[in-house]
Formats: C-alpha cells, structure tokens, sequence
C-alpha cells in the first residue's frame, strides 16, 4: 500500500545510512504499465504487495476470523519510507512482512530501517520477495532474496520469507508464461528457497491470480503457507485447495494490513519452524 503517514523519530543513525546505501538503491529497468502507474509505481522496483487490489477508502473489519484468536500485523515496502514502529506496536500490531527483494536487480533501499525497526520494537519480522518470472529462473531470484534479506533464522523472531506472486506491474498478467510453466517457475523458487534456508517460503496471492496464471494448482497447499490477498470482511473461497489461511491481508487503508489465522503462540511457532 503507498503511504507516506509515518516518519520514524528515532532512527539511528547507522540504519539510515545503511537504508540508503547504494548497493540497496539499485531498481529495475521496467516500465510500469498505465494500471501500475494509477497505483502509485512509477518505476521498475516499486511494485508491492496487492498493488492491484490497492484501496483508498477504508474495509469493514473482518468478520471471518478463520480461527477464535488471531495476531494483527502490517507490510511496508518502500512507499512508507522510514516507519514509525513505535506508533504500529501502540496500534496492536505484532508482526510485519518487509519488501526486500523485486527480480534480480532491486533492493528496498529502506530495507534496513524497516526489518530491523519493526524488530526492535518487539515485533515478529519477516520478509518478502516480489517475483518477476519473466525476468529470471525461479532458483535465480530465490537465492537473490535468500542472500539479500529474505534469510530466516530460529530466533523466534523471523518468520520463513515469503513469495509475492501476482499480476504483473509491467506487462502481462501472467508474465508471458503458460500455467504449466508457471507452475513450474514457483516450484524451482521454493523449492531453492527452502535449500537455502531450510523453511518453506509463504506463498502471497489472491484466487484470481492464482486461477488465471496457474490454473489454480493445488500443488503447494500442503507444504507451504498460504498469504491470501482478499479486501473484504470475509476471506471467499481461498485459492489452490489451501484448507486454510496462514495470512490474511484484508485492506490496505491507511496501510497494508494483515491477520495471523491463530494465536500469538502459533505465531511463534511459524517463526520457530
């Protein structure tokens, strides 16, 4: 979601050098489409999450909780710039997802004040990868994210990174391939990110997506967590044969936000793996 509500105070200084360094402030060559460009992406590199689906009036809240207890959080991408977290965790959130990687030649350039914010104040971070298969192989870009912020480690503070997949800001929606080849393409990212990492990446989409593009495979619902992009007080029909949501990201108004499917003690159990 673009926003530019919230400005961190106190940031240190060795974050905001380390966000804006150049090696984290290369971006893509892509030319984003006029739909893109409505959504606020001007340029290759700012695309994220649910930019499709991205709202400016406010959702109901959900009504559908999936389970009694659930865990709120938020994610930010470079449209946010420097995050107040002390303001989100005042605000109930436990856990973010941070943009980290797009294709192969983009890194937030904000990366660092963000994952590392948001960790600081206490919450459970993770972050995220939004994929460009017509750019690269799936294994190109999964060790691209592995090795520029999207590892995982058990310190009960990280959850597994995860796979934005979804309509393409650049192009066509289906990035050109067939289902079969895009089936194929997010197999060969989990399946190098988890050789990586040892985790099974979190899979974001949404059911038209999925369905268009995939053809609605059920090939990964028994191994990876489902993020289910839905702007609604009711989850719907959630895409390839998943029994249930790990992730819900419901609105975008006034930021991304998201609901953990469970307690704050699964919560922790994901991050453990």
């Amino acid at each position: 979601m673009k926003s530019a509500l919230f400005t961190g105070a106190a940031v240190t200084l060795g974050l905001l050098l380390a966000s804006i360094g150049p090696a984290q402030a290369s971006s893509t060559a892509d030319q984003p489409t006029p739909t893109a460009r409505q959504h606020g992406i001007t340029k290759g590199g700012e695309a994220y999450m649910g930019w499709m689906q991205n709202q400016t009036t406010s959702a109901a809240a959900p009504t559908d909780m999936g389970t009694a207890a659930v865990v709120d959080g938020i994610d930010v991408s470079s449209h946010q710039g420097n995050v107040n977290w002390t303001y989100w965790w005042g605000q109930g959130k436990r856990f973010a997802y941070v943009k980290a990687t797009e294709g192969t030649s983009y890194k937030n350039p904000y990366f660092a004040q963000q994952y590392n914010g948001s960790y600081n104040v206490g919450m459970i971070r993770g972050a995220y990868h939004f994929a460009l298969p017509n750019s690269s192989s799936g294994a190109t870009q999964a060790n691209y994210f592995a090795s520029s912020g999207g590892g995982w480690s058990r310190d009960g503070k990280t959850l597994p990174g995860a796979l934005d997949i979804e309509y393409n800001p650049y192009g066509a929606t289906c990035y050109g391939k067939t289902q079969a080849g895009m089936v194929s393409w997010i197999r060969d990212f989990l399946t190098t990110y988890k050789s990586r990492t040892g985790r099974d990446a979190v899979i974001y989409t949404n059911l038209d997506w999925w369905t268009r593009c995939t053809g609605n495979t059920t090939a990964f619902n028994s191994t990876n967590p489902l993020w289910v992009a839905r702007y609604s007080s009711t989850v719907g029909t959630l895409p390839g044969g998943w029994p249930f949501y790990t992730f819900w990201q419901w609105t975008s108004s006034p930021i991304d936000q998201n609901r953990f499917n469970g307690d704050y003690s699964r919560l922790q159990a994901l991050a453990n793996g």
